[in-house]
C-alpha cells in the first residue's frame, strides 16, 4: 500500500504491525492470533491452507473484511487476489476493443540465472528468489514478447491483484499528462483548484510538490506506531474496518482537510500516501471525472487490456488513489511496455513522450539520498516513479508486499510482479529482487536481435 521515507522503516507494514506487534484496528482482530511469520511461500500457499473453501467455509478458514482477517498474513496470500469480494470497488473499464497481443518467446534459461543478493556473499537463482519474495505472479517482457510468466497461490492470468502503491505511478502519470496539455498547472497550489483547502496544511502545496512527494504535511506512515497518521487515513477511507465508537473523518477528502504541516513544502523528499490522495482530489475537481473514468479513458482502455481493472473506494465512492488499484499481471506489463516504448503502444501514442522523458530524468537526488533508502543508492523520485539512475536507466513503480513494475530501457525489458510477502517493506525484498532483475537484464542483453 504505502512506502515511508525513513530507510528501513520505509514501508513498515500494516500486516507486520498486525502480525508482529499485535496492533489492530479493533478488538476482534486482536482476538485472532496471527499465523507464524516464518511460514514460507509453499507452506503459506492459500491452496495448501484451504482458505475460503466450503459452503460456507469453516470458521477457521473464513477470511473477512470486518474482523481484519483479510489483512493478516497468511490470509493475505488469498485476499490480495480477491479484494472485490471484501470491499466496495469501482470499475476501470478496459473499453470495447480487442486485447493487444503480447507475443510469446518463452525461455527455459531464466530460472537458473544466478545473482548475489544485496548484503550477502552467497548466490541465489532466479527461481529461488520467487519463493523468497512470496511471488504470486511474475511476467517478463523482452522487446515486447513474453519470455517468462509464472503464477502461484490464488493468482491466475485473468484475476486482478491489488497493486498497492504501484497505483501511485498510474495516477501521477495521468496528472503529468494533464500538466503537459496545460489543463493542470504544476506550479499552482492545491488551494487554487480546491479553495476549501486554503486554511489547511496542504493548501499552499504545489501540484509538483505533490507529484514528487516534497510536501511538509504533518503525516507519517510508521505502521509499527499505532499513533501514526496512516491509521487515521485508512480508517477514514474505509480501506480497513473502523473500531467501535469511531467518530473521525468519514472519507479521504475529509481526512485531507485535517492535515497540518510541520515544515515548508518543497524542502525535503518524504514519502506520504496522502500526497496521492490529495492529487486525486485535484484531478477530480479539474476534470469533473472520477479517477476510475479518468484512468480508463486516458490509459487503460487504450492499452488493449485483457480485463477491466478496479479501485477500492471510500464510503463516498472516491477511489483510494494511493493504493487501491487492482489489475491483472499482463495488463500491468502492458502499461510497463507502454512506458518503455516512450508512451507508444497498441498502435497509438498513449502517454506523451515528453512525460516519460521527464520521469526518466528523475528528481532531486540529494533530497532523496537524505531519506535513507539504503537499497536505492543514487536514486530519486519523480512523478511518483522510483528512478534508479543505474547504468541501464531503470525506473520502477513499487508497492508493499512485493508489487512492482520494473522498466529497463537498455535491456529492453519490463518485469511485472505481484506478491504477498509477509513483511511490508521493499527493504525486506529489494535485496533479492533488484539484483535478480539486473541479472536477467544482463542475460537478455546478450540475446541477438
Amino acid at each position: 500500500m504505502h512506502d515511508t521515507s525513513d530507510g528501513i522503516r520505509l514501508q513498515a507494514a500494516l500486516i507486520a504491525a498486525l502480525c508482529l506487534a499485535g496492533v489492530s484496528f479493533f478488538h476482534t482482530a486482536l482476538a485472532q492470533p496471527a499465523a507464524p511469520a516464518q511460514l514460507d511461500a509453499q507452506a503459506s500457499d492459500p491452496r495448501v491452507m484451504g482458505w475460503m473453501v466450503g459452503a460456507p467455509p469453516p470458521a477457521d478458514k473464513l477470511i473477512a473484511f470486518a474482523d481484519g482477517s483479510w489483512f493478516r498474513f497468511p490470509q493475505t496470500r488469498w485476499s490480495f487476489s480477491h479484494i472485490r469480494e471484501l470491499m466496495p470497488t469501482s470499475v476501470v473499464s478496459r473499453g470495447n476493443g480487442p486485447s493487444a497481443v503480447l507475443p510469446r518467446s518463452e525461455r527455459t534459461d531464466i530460472d537458473a540465472v544466478k545473482f548475489t543478493p544485496i548484503g550477502r556473499a552467497d548466490s541465489m537463482t532466479w527461481e529461488q528468489s520467487l519463493a523468497a519474495n512470496y511471488t504470486d505472479g511474475i511476467v517478463i517482457l523482452h522487446r515486447g514478447r513474453i519470455v517468462y510468466e509464472r503464477y502461484f497461490g490464488a493468482l491466475t492470468p485473468e484475476r486482478q491483484h491489488i497493486a498497492f502503491s504501484g497505483t501511485k505511478s498510474f495516477v501521477a502519470t495521468v496528472a503529468a499528462m494533464l500538466v503537459g496539455e496545460g489543463k493542470l498547472d504544476e506550479n499552482a497550489t492545491v488551494a487554487r483548484y480546491l479553495p476549501e483547502f486554503q486554511a489547511s496544511g496542504m493548501g499552499d502545496a504545489t501540484i509538483r510538490q505533490l507529484l514528487d512527494m516534497t510536501t511538509g504535511a504533518d503525516y507519517t506512515e510508521d505502521y509499527a506506531d499505532p499513533n501514526s497518521q496512516v491509521w487515521a487515513l485508512t480508517r477514514a477511507g474505509g480501506f480497513l474496518a473502523r473500531p467501535p465508537g469511531y467518530d473521525g473523518p468519514e472519507s479521504f477528502f475529509d481526512y485531507l482537510l485535517t492535515l497540518h504541516k510541520t515544515r515548508p513544502h518543497g524542502e525535503q523528499f518524504a514519502y506520504k500516501t496522502v500526497n496521492t490522495d490529495m492529487l486525486n482530489a485535484v484531478l477530480r475537481r479539474v476534470t469533473g471525472q472520477t479517477l476510475s473514468t479518468l484512468l480508463s479513458e486516458r490509459i487503460f482502455s487504450r492499452l488493449g487490456a485483457e480485463q477491466d481493472a478496479y479501485f477500492t473506494v471510500d464510503p463516498t465512492g472516491v477511489e483510494f488513489g494511493g493504493g487501491g488499484l487492482n489489475l491483472t499481471l499482463r495488463d500491468l506489463a502492458r502499461f510497463g511496455e507502454t512506458m518503455r516504448l516512450d508512451g507508444r503502444f497498441n498502435g497509438q501514442q498513449i502517454v506523451p513522450k515528453a512525460v516519460i522523458e521527464d520521469i526518466r530524468r528523475g528528481g532531486d537526488r540529494a533530497s532523496f539520498s537524505r531519506a535513507g533508502y539504503a537499497t536505492l543508492p543514487g536514486g530519486s523520485y519523480r512523478s511518483m516513479w522510483w528512478v534508479l539512475h543505474n547504468e541501464h536507466g531503470a525506473y520502477s513503480a513499487r508497492g508493499i508486499h512485493g508489487q512492482g513494475l520494473y522498466i529497463d530501457p537498455k535491456a529492453e525489458m519490463v518485469i511485472a510482479r505481484f506478491a504477498s510477502h509477509h513483511l511490508a517493506a521493499n527493504a525486506n525484498y529489494d535485496a533479492t529482487s533488484l539484483p535478480a532483475y539486473q541479472a536477467v537484464a544482463e542475460l537478455l542483453l546478450a540475446t541477438p536481435r
